[in-house]
């Protein structure tokens, strides 16, 4: 009996992504990231004395259990609320990957607020450039 285990993997990963899909629509969010990751670095973590994290994820995909944050990276949408929020830097490390391919990586609040605010002169930089179009 031959077992393909690349098409078994592939079939774990499209039902992760439908479970997801699913979850996200539920709570009537969307998503902006096409792949990403996170991860919370639990030794220097000040979660017991802040949680600002898990207060400001928008999905609740940020908990706290067994005295550390957690995540549940399926509903996580990297949305950048919880670096910016983290009082400790690289404490949470984002890496997403967006829709054209572009892959952002944060881990300190000052690079997602740069990170946004490129995003955001980019976005008004074309709307100028559509309304004084020659």
């Amino acid at each position: 009996m031959d077992v393909d285990i690349f098409q078994m993997l592939m079939e774990d990963f499209d039902r992760r992504k439908a479970r997801r899909a699913e979850l996200l629509k539920t709570l009537g969010v969307k998503e902006y990231f096409s792949d990403g990751e996170i991860s919370i670095d639990n030794k220097i973590c000040q979660g017991i004395e802040c949680k600002l994290c898990i207060k400001a994820c928008p999905t609740s995909a940020l908990y706290w259990s067994y005295g550390q944050v957690n995540v549940i990276e399926e509903i996580c949408i990297y949305c950048a609320a919880c670096v910016l929020n983290c009082i400790v830097d690289d404490c949470i490390k984002v890496t997403r990957k967006r829709p054209d391919g572009r892959i952002e990586k944060f881990s300190r609040p000052i690079d997602a607020i740069k990170l946004l605010n490129s995003i955001s002169s980019k976005r008004r930089s074309n709307l100028v450039s559509r309304v004084f179009q020659h």
